[in-house]
């Protein structure tokens, strides 16, 4: 899949703006960002719900709008709404969904898959919120897709079940197919994603494979006893500094030097360092650097 300059606005508020990245077979691509980012909407037109402003999107070489038809059989969509009858029986909508791509893959199959052959004969209004979840993430694999679109697969989902998800999407990965996965859930993003797609009120703030990322940022967690001024030390380093009782983390861009120039601040001030750790940061703590760069960037 292909996005290049996609813009979207209802009328005078540009929801998405100006955005370009790819989604490739065989990965994960998670877009990721707080709520009213622009995810859904970037989902929304990517998948053919909704029409973009301007821009381009080629979604295995077809038009989302003009080659609708031939796009929907080739792909899955997962959208926020579920989009299913309240009376509608799990086992007989899910049967319908896959008569509807001529059964490229057995309804029991799929079930078995999502873990609701018990719930089979329940209707959508009698599930759990995870339990329509898994059953709306089945809907769209009927299809066999070559791409699929996942928008919030784990929300309101449990523990187990978000185990059981991310298992099919790293499989619907494996085989080939290019996920596209939105969340506002951090955590989630980083056990799934091969690649980041970030975004920051309807514009892109980062578009790259989730190792890079991870591994051009580190953490350094430090423990003192001695009182350190933060926003000399942020200041001086570069990078941002949250203390947590004797704790001092900093997060900055990977450099071979910032141990060094950081012990000798410290050293000329005459500050206890008693302990220093680094490590790879969290997805959660680079979207934030990210965030109040862009932030800063419009100031």
């Amino acid at each position: 899949m292909k996005v290049r300059n996609l813009v979207v606005n209802y009328g005078d508020l540009r929801a998405v703006s100006n955005i370009s990245f790819d989604a490739t077979a065989g990965c994960v691509t998670a877009v990721i960002g707080p709520n009213g980012a622009g995810k859904t909407t970037t989902m929304e037109v990517c998948s053919g719900v909704r029409t973009a402003t301007s821009g381009e999107v080629s979604v295995l070489g077809l038009d989302p709008q003009r080659d609708r038809l031939k796009m929907n059989s080739r792909i899955g969509v997962m959208l926020q709404d579920g989009g299913v009858y309240p009376s509608a029986r799990v086992g007989e909508v899910l049967g319908h969904y896959c008569t509807l791509f001529g059964n490229r893959i057995a309804a029991l199959d799929l079930l078995v898959a999502v873990d609701l052959v018990a719930k089979q004969k329940s209707t959508w209004r009698k599930l759990s919120g995870g339990e329509k979840q898994r059953l709306s993430l089945a809907l769209a694999l009927a299809s066999k897709p070559e791409v699929a679109f996942l928008d919030e697969p784990t929300s309101g989902v449990d523990i187990v079940g978000r185990d059981l998800i991310r298992q099919i999407v790293r499989d619907l990965a494996n085989s080939g197919c290019a996920v596209i996965l939105a969340t506002h859930e951090l955590d989630e993003a980083q056990r799934m994603a091969d690649n980041v797609v970030m975004f920051n009120q309807g514009r892109l703030i980062a578009n790259t494979s989730l190792k890079d990322l991870l591994g051009t940022n580190q953490s350094v967690s430090l423990r003192t006893t001695s009182k350190v001024d933060l926003l000399e030390l942020g200041d001086h380093m570069n990078c941002r500094v949250e203390q947590h009782g004797t704790e001092v983390h900093l997060f900055a861009v990977s450099d071979a030097n910032f141990i060094a120039r950081l012990s000798a601040w410290f050293v000329q001030r005459n500050l206890v360092l008693d302990d220093l750790r680094v490590g790879t940061p969290q997805l959660e703590d680079i979207y934030r650097d990210l965030n109040n760069s862009a932030k800063e960037n419009d100031e």
